[in-house]
C-alpha cells in the first residue's frame, strides 16, 4: 500500500482578537469555546491578537478561508476602530470574496460605521449565539467561498481526480502507479506526489472537455479566460508563446503575402514566416548606448513610409497583394519599452487589416493603471470597433504571471477582417499536441484567475512597489558612494522625477515611492532625455516598465564613449551565479532583473548585499581563485594568478580596442538585403542545398537560418537574407563575439544559428547555382 503523497485540503480561519487565551473574562472563554468548536471540526485557527498581526497574516497568508475580526480589540476607541476598519479594506483590496466575521459586544454597537458593516459577510454578538452555531456559520460560508473559488476547467479537473476511477485507457502510468514499480520511478513519483499523476489523463475523459475541439469546461474556461484580460475570444496554449505566435501567423498569412515584422521580434515569428512563405517586411527599432534595444519610432509605422518599403521591396514581384495582410510588433520588449499601443494600433490600421501585439513578458498590463493606453485588449472589448483591425494579443503567463512553464494565452478583438473560429483553430491545433497535459491548461487557467477583480492590481502592485523600493534603495547607495567620489551601480531610469503635489523636480532616489508605483509620468522616456539615450522620440510614446529593472554597471559616458575604467557586466553577471542570484539576462553594461509577482521582500535585499559585495571584492582586486573558482577552473591557464579587478580591467580594454559596441550598433542599425524568403531558405537548409562555411567564407553568401547574437536576442541576419562583404556590419559584428569568445574563455557570446566547428562560429548558407 503506498501511503498519501498530497496534502488534504483543510479549513483554514484567522482570528483577530486580544481576548484569545485569556480565561480571565467571560469574552475570553467564549473565544476558547470557539477556539474549542474549531479544532473538533477540524478546521486550522490561525490567532492574531492585534491588528498589525492580523494585518501580517493577511498579506502574507492566501490560504485563508474565513478571517474574524474583533471590532473592540485594543482600547475600543476612535483608534482602534480606525485600525479595524484599515485592516477590512486590506482584507477587500486583496481578496473580494473571503468571508470576514465582524465580531463585537453590544455595547460597541453605535460605533460601528457602515462602511466596517458593508465589508463584512456577516456580524457576530459576541456572548449572544453559542459556539458550534458560530462556527457552523463560518463553515458554511467557507463552504460557499470554496465552492465558487475555482475557476471553470480546474474545478472540473479536481472533481475529476475524486472519481477514483478505474482506467483502461492511457497514458500508461495509470495514475503514476507504473513508477512506483522501480526504484528510479518511486523516487520521480515521491517527487511531484500523486495528485500530478492523477490528472494526467488521456483525451477520453469526456467531462474535462477538449483543448483541440474547445468543449465542455476547456469552453467555458476559455471564455472566462476572455472576460478577465477583455477579449472577444481567448485560447490557452501549451506549447509557449512560441506556439501561440506560429498558430496566429499561419492563420493571417499566406504564401508571398506581406507581413509586417517588427525586426525585434521572437524567433517564433521566423518561424512563421518559414511555415507560411509571406514575405517579410520589416520596421526597426532605435538603439542606445548601452545597446539597449528601445522602441519603434512612430514613423515605423507610417502608412507611406510602409506603401513605399513595399514598392521598393526585393521580392516585389513575386508577392500576392500590395498591402501587408499582418502586422507584429513586440510589447513590451524585453528590456521593459513599452509603446503607447492605442497610438500604434491607429497607425497601424491604416496599412494592415490584422494586428498582432507580442506581449510574451507584458502579460499583466490590463490590471494595472499604471499602463494605461499602453497594450493591446484595452478597456471593455465591446467598445472594440467593428470597422476597425482585428487584434491579437499573445502572453507568455508562465514568464511575469502566475502558471507552469510552456503556458501562453491567445486574446483576440474581432473587427472588419476577423479569422473564423473554426478556421483559426486549423491554425491552433498544427501548433498543439492531441495529449495535453492538463496540468499546464489548469495552472494556465488559475494565473488568470489569480488576477480577477481586485487580486490583479493588488498582486501587480505589490511588484511595482517592491521594483521602486529596489531601485530606490540602489540609488540611495550609488549616491552615498558618489558623494566619496567612488563608483557604484545604479538603476536604469530617470535620475530625477516631478513630485505630483509640490510641482518641484526630486532626486528619484527621494521621491515619493506612491507616485513612482502609480504614475505613468516617472516612466515615460521623454525626448531628449539623457538618461534613456534614445533618439527621435516623441512625447508619451514610449514608457519603461518599472518591473524590468537594469541594474547599470560603470563605464559608458552619457556621450556614448568609454570611460577610461569600467566594470563589463558579464563580470558582474559570474559573481551573482556564483553566489545563487540568477538574473534575467547580461549585456555587456546592464543586469536585467524582472520582478514578477512571485518576488518576495528579502529576495531584492539580498542582491543589494552581493552587489556591495563585488564592490568590496573588486577594490581589493580579490583572486578569482576565491571569488570565481568555477572560472578559474574552467580556463586554469588563462585566469590563474589573476584577480577580480585584473580581470575586469582587461576585459573592459579589450570592450574599448574591439570597438564592440560600435560594431553592435552598425549591425543591428542595417538591415541586409533579402535575397530570397525565409521558407525558401528553410527549405533549401532542409533538401541538403546548402554548405556549411566558416565566417570569413560566409561572405557575400545568403544564410539558410537566423543570426542571432544574444544579447541582445534578436536577428541581425534572417533565413534569406545576404550576409554582406567580409568588412560589412555583421560579419565584422559577428568576428567580434567570436574574438570575444576566444579571449576570455568563460565568457563566450551566444549566437544562434551558428554551428561552433573547429573554434569558431560556421553557418548554413545557400549553395550558389551550379554549386
Amino acid at each position: 500500500m503506498i501511503g498519501r503523497t498530497n496534502k488534504p485540503l483543510k479549513m483554514r480561519v484567522l482570528m483577530v482578537d486580544d481576548d484569545l487565551g485569556s480565561p480571565a473574562s467571560m469574552r475570553g472563554r467564549v473565544l476558547n469555546e470557539l477556539v474549542d468548536e474549531f479544532a473538533s471540526r477540524n478546521a486550522e485557527l490561525i490567532k492574531a491578537t492585534s491588528y498589525e498581526d492580523g494585518l501580517a497574516a493577511v498579506m502574507s497568508d492566501a490560504a485563508l478561508h474565513c478571517i474574524c475580526v474583533d471590532w473592540t480589540l485594543g482600547k475600543n476607541d476612535d483608534s482602534s476602530h480606525a485600525q479595524a476598519l484599515q485592516l477590512l479594506r486590506s482584507i477587500r483590496q486583496r481578496n473580494e470574496n473571503v468571508p470576514v466575521f465582524l465580531m463585537a459586544d453590544r455595547n460597541a454597537k453605535k460605533s460601528i460605521t457602515v462602511e466596517a458593516m458593508g465589508l463584512a459577510d456577516e456580524f457576530v454578538w459576541m456572548l449572544e449565539d453559542t459556539a458550534p452555531f458560530v462556527v457552523g456559520r463560518v463553515i458554511a460560508a467557507i463552504n460557499r467561498y470554496l465552492e465558487h473559488l475555482l475557476p471553470p476547467f480546474t474545478d472540473a479537473l479536481l472533481r475529476y481526480t475524486m472519481k477514483d476511477e478505474h482506467s483502461w485507457a492511457a497514458p500508461g502510468h495509470q495514475g503514476g502507479i507504473a513508477f512506483t514499480k522501480s526504484p528510479v520511478g518511486r523516487v520521480f513519483f515521491d517527487f511531484f506526489g500523486e495528485n500530478l499523476f492523477r490528472t494526467d489523463s488521456g483525451i477520453e475523459r469526456g467531462s474535462l472537455g477538449s483543448v483541440l475541439d474547445h468543449s465542455g469546461p476547456v469552453a467555458d474556461s476559455e471564455a472566462y479566460v476572455a472576460r478577465i484580460f477583455g477579449a472577444h475570444a481567448s485560447y490557452s496554449v501549451l506549447n509557449g508563446t512560441s506556439g501561440s505566435n506560429r498558430a496566429i501567423f499561419m492563420a493571417c498569412v499566406g504564401e508571398n503575402q506581406f507581413a509586417l515584422c517588427d525586426r525585434n521580434c521572437h524567433k517564433s515569428i521566423e518561424q512563421g514566416l518559414v511555415l507560411t512563405g509571406g514575405l517579410p517586411l520589416y520596421m526597426t527599432p532605435t538603439r542606445n548606448r548601452y545597446g539597449i534595444i528601445g522602441p519603434l519610432l512612430p514613423a515605423q509605422f507610417d502608412a507611406q513610409r510602409i506603401e513605399t518599403a513595399i514598392a521598393n521591396h526585393p521580392l516585389r514581384a513575386q508577392a500576392k497583394g500590395s498591402k501587408p495582410v499582418y502586422a507584429v510588433v513586440t510589447n513590451c520588449t524585453y528590456d521593459g519599452m513599452c509603446l503607447h499601443a492605442e497610438r500604434a494600433e491607429g497607425m497601424l490600421a491604416q496599412s494592415s487589416e490584422r494586428i498582432h501585439f507580442d506581449e510574451a513578458w507584458y502579460g499583466y498590463a490590463r490590471f494595472n493603471s499604471l499602463y494605461q493606453g499602453r497594450y493591446a485588449m484595452r478597456g471593455d472589448p465591446a467598445s472594440h470597433p467593428t470597422d476597425g483591425p482585428t487584434v491579437f494579443a499573445t502572453h507568455s503567463t508562465h514568464k511575469l504571471l502566475a502558471a507552469l512553464s510552456q503556458s501562453s494565452f491567445i486574446h483576440i478583438r474581432n473587427g472588419r477582417s476577423p479569422v473564423e473560429h473554426s478556421r483559426f483553430n486549423e491554425s491552433f491545433v498544427i501548433q498543439a499536441s492531441t495529449s495535453p497535459l492538463y496540468a499546464l491548461f489548469a495552472s494556465n487557467e488559475v494565473g488568470a484567475a489569480m488576477m480577477d477583480g481586485n487580486g490583479g492590481y493588488s498582486l501587480t502592485q505589490d511588484s511595482l512597489r517592491e521594483a521602486v523600493d529596489f531601485r530606490q534603495a540602489l540609488a540611495r547607495t550609488h549616491r552615498e558612494f558618489a558623494s566619496r567620489g567612488d563608483w557604484f551601480f545604479q538603476p536604469w531610469n530617470a535620475q530625477q522625477v516631478c513630485d505630483s503635489k509640490t510641482g518641484k523636480t526630486v532626486d528619484f532616489a527621494d521621491a515619493d515611492a506612491e507616485q513612482l508605483a502609480s504614475d505613468p509620468a516617472c516612466w515615460e522616456l521623454e525626448p531628449g532625455a539623457e538618461w534613456h539615450g534614445f533618439a527621435g522620440l516623441e512625447k508619451g510614446w514610449c514608457m519603461l516598465d518599472p518591473i524590468k529593472v537594469g541594474i547599470m554597471v560603470p563605464g559608458m559616458g552619457v556621450d556614448g564613449q568609454l570611460l577610461a575604467e569600467g566594470i563589463p557586466a558579464p563580470i558582474l553577471g559570474a559573481f551573482l551565479y556564483r553566489n545563487n542570484i540568477v538574473p534575467s539576462r547580461i549585456t555587456d553594461f546592464m543586469v536585467l532583473c524582472l520582478f514578477s509577482i512571485g518576488v518576495t521582500k528579502g529576495k531584492w535585499g539580498t542582491l543589494i548585499n552581493v552587489l556591495l559585495a563585488f564592490k568590496r571584492h573588486y577594490d581589493s582586486n580579490a583572486p578569482l581563485q576565491r571569488v570565481l573558482p568555477d572560472l578559474l577552473a574552467q580556463a586554469p591557464e588563462r585566469y590563474r594568478g589573476m584577480g577580480l579587478r585584473d580581470l575586469s580591467s582587461e576585459m573592459f580594454e579589450y570592450m574599448r580596442s574591439s570597438r564592440m559596441d560600435a560594431l553592435q550598433a552598425e549591425a543591428f542599425g542595417n538591415l541586409p538585403l533579402i535575397e530570397t524568403t525565409p521558407r525558401a531558405a528553410f527549405q533549401a537548409l532542409q533538401t541538403g542545398e546548402v554548405e556549411l562555411l566558416p565566417l570569413q567564407q560566409a561572405a557575400g553568401r545568403v544564410t539558410g537560418v537566423g543570426i542571432m547574437p544574444y544579447p541582445p536576442g534578436i536577428p541581425i541576419v534572417m533565413p534569406g537574407e545576404n550576409l554582406g562583404p567580409l568588412d560589412g556590419p555583421w560579419i565584422r559584428y559577428i568576428q567580434a563575439l567570436q574574438d570575444w569568445g576566444k579571449h576570455f574563455p568563460g565568457f563566450e557570446k551566444e549566437v544562434e544559428g551558428a554551428v561552433h566547428q573547429d573554434g569558431g562560429y560556421h553557418f548554413w548558407c545557400l549553395k550558389r547555382t551550379g554549386c
